[in-house]
């Protein structure tokens, strides 16, 4: 199972996300829908949210997600096939 170890910019994440929750089931409830569809309908979401954010700390660590974010927006020219290259000119000089 996943460690609840919540790092860097996803506790902002979270919050955003449980704001924007808290917003919906405002919204859900204006509209006149039961309480406890809006709640199960929350709640679902909520689960969600928390389990994405963990996963995706727990993958990523502290600055691997802008990292991925970065690599995938590089063209397919710019791709290094590994860091391979890098440290063998390090090892050269």
């Amino acid at each position: 199972m996943l460690s609840p170890r919540i790092k860097a910019q996803y506790i902002m994440y979270l919050g955003l996300g449980l704001v924007a929750l808290l917003i919906l089931f405002s919204i859900l409830y204006i509209a006149g829908i039961p309480t406890f569809i809006c709640a199960a309908v929350t709640g679902v979401l909520g689960y969600a949210l928390v389990t994405w954010v963990i996963r995706y700390s727990h993958r990523y660590g502290e600055h691997g997600l802008i990292k991925e974010i970065g690599y995938r927006r590089l063209p397919e020219c710019l791709h290094p096939p590994g860091r391979h290259i890098f440290l063998s000119l390090s090892k050269t000089r």
